[in-house]
């Protein structure tokens, strides 16, 4: 017997049918609002939506996982988690957003607010998808919603200039995906992700083995642009320094996360055979390896001579995508909760320091490192949550960031891939040179001013949670992994019949 869209308990599905709900409601009550009408009204009820997605993300672990239209679309424990990572990563950017200037386009464009909802509605899309249709539905839904947000700013050259780049060079990356995807969809005949599973076996013993890899090369090229990985980063720094800094947050930890969990879904589904026949240990493992110490290298070498703090901050992107890999790339210890538990790390620390970034730059109208010279003297708070957030982002020992990178070592460790296991303990020394350069210039530089920095009050909450979950992750680091280690990520990975008998 067919079934259809309406046979389903679509309740499961209430956290994007909220998010898709409000990004209607409010483009259509954007259009009947008078301009002369703040838009952060609509900014406040975006937030809210949010808000309220997350509370259903929330009550979803207390249900059984379901899929639906024949195994596509899944919520179980694996999507759950990531979503609830989106949602609080773009709760905390709405709030960023809601403290700009009257003068930004966060303040007086609508489209701003319910593009984001739109654009974490494909991130949510790319987590719960099990078929590569919804899957690149998913990650174009981001794509062209980030696109946008990037170049928002219409009268700013280096805003346009950036929205150019990451258009060219985020289609070219889809393209690569999507010609890898033709060739899997030729050689099994399916588009859902456990039909190809089975299929790919097949494939392996026909004798497809070279056609199998050269759809894995195109989508892994892909994917490194999509989470900005070496080689293909070149987009990140010239896109994170022309978007304004709420769209450069979203960028470095809500698209990357969705991205991530979106690869994984790809290649630890589609792709198991090859762990099973070894091709993974031999082909797939070492590839990914280099393109993650490539990334730790590259990402931390080229941030030493970045004076621009935005720029800076892409290459520490680069480097920590490198770092969030590696459990992936080794398929080590706990591989799926070291990765949740250190983009949620990524996400506090990361929040939190460009909102300070924002702040400081705005203010001294320099977005130079030079601009946070004597912060100390000027807002004693901001260069203490600054340094918090920089001293974990470099993984000094006892901060959030030093066990989020010690349980990516243990993967690397676990796996005897001890070589990388050096290049993540170099390349973390390396990042200390570019982190303290920034607390240097707020405690041992002279302000030319000793005015203290207006803080908004969002912005103040954000810098404050921002505080809250990196101290705290870093206190009782246990307790999370703990909860992340009890989640059954396998019933992500598992055919809809697995689902059935949890």
């Amino acid at each position: 017997m067919e079934q259809y869209l309406l046979d389903f308990d679509l309740k499961v599905m209430a956290p994007e049918l909220v998010i898709v709900s409000a990004a209607a409601l409010l483009s259509v009550i954007d259009l009947v609002l008078k301009e002369s009408v703040p838009r952060k009204i609509i900014g406040v009820l975006s937030l809210l939506s949010v808000i309220a997605a997350g509370v259903f993300v929330g009550m979803g672990f207390d249900h059984p996982s379901y899929q639906i239209l024949g195994d596509t679309y899944r919520i179980d424990p694996y999507s759950l988690t990531f979503k609830g990572i989106i949602l609080a990563g773009t709760a905390l950017v709405l709030l960023f957003s809601l403290g700009q200037k009257k003068e930004d386009p966060e303040a007086k464009e609508g489209e701003y607010y319910y593009l984001l909802l739109t654009a974490v509605l494909g991130g949510m899309i790319m987590v719960s998808s099990a078929d590569l249709i919804t899957l690149f539905v998913g990650l174009e839904l981001l794509s062209l919603s980030s696109y946008i947000l990037v170049g928002i700013r219409k009268k700013e050259l280096q805003s346009n200039e950036a929205a150019w780049k990451y258009v060219v060079l985020g289609g070219v990356s889809s393209a690569f995906i999507l010609y890898g995807m033709s060739f899997v969809y030729g050689l099994t005949g399916s588009t859902n992700l456990f039909t190809i599973q089975q299929r790919m076996m097949e494939a392996l013993n026909g004798g497809y083995e070279l056609i199998i890899f050269l759809s894995l090369f195109l989508m892994v090229v892909g994917f490194g642009f999509k989470i900005a990985t070496a080689p293909f980063q070149m987009w990140t720094p010239d896109v994170y320094q022309g978007a304004s800094t709420p769209i450069t947050a979203f960028l470095s930890v809500v698209s990357k996360t969705a991205a991530f969990a979106f690869v994984m879904r790809i290649l630890l589904i589609a792709y198991v055979p090859l762990i099973n026949t070894g091709a993974w240990e031999e082909v797939v493992g070492p590839l990914l390896i280099i393109i993650a110490a490539l990334s730790m290298i590259v990402g931390n070498t080229v941030a030493l001579k970045q004076t621009n703090a935005k720029r800076l901050m892409a290459y520490s992107s680069i480097a920590q995508a490198g770092y969030i890999l590696v459990p992936l790339a080794t398929l080590g210890l706990m591989p799926f909760s070291s990765m949740a538990y250190y983009l949620l790390v990524y996400l506090f620390m990361t929040m939190g320091a460009f909102c300070i970034i924002d702040l400081v730059t705005r203010e001294s109208e320099n977005e130079k490192i030079s601009a946070f010279a004597g912060l100390h003297r000027k807002s004693p708070w901001l260069a203490f949550a600054m340094s918090v957030f920089l001293i974990s982002l470099a993984g000094i020992p006892v901060t959030a960031g030093f066990f989020g990178k010690f349980y990516l070592l243990t993967s690397a460790v676990s796996s005897q891939k001890f070589w990388l296991a050096g290049i993540m303990i170099v390349t973390t020394i390396i990042s200390y040179y570019y982190y303290f350069g920034i607390i240097r210039q707020m405690y041992f530089r002279s302000a030319p001013s000793v005015a203290a920095i207006p803080v908004p009050w969002t912005a103040g909450l954000v810098i404050v949670i921002g505080l809250a979950g990196t101290i705290g992750l870093g206190i009782y680091p246990d307790a999370v992994v703990q909860f992340l280690g009890k989640i059954n990520w396998g019933l992500g990975l598992s055919p809809a019949e697995n689902m059935m008998q949890q």
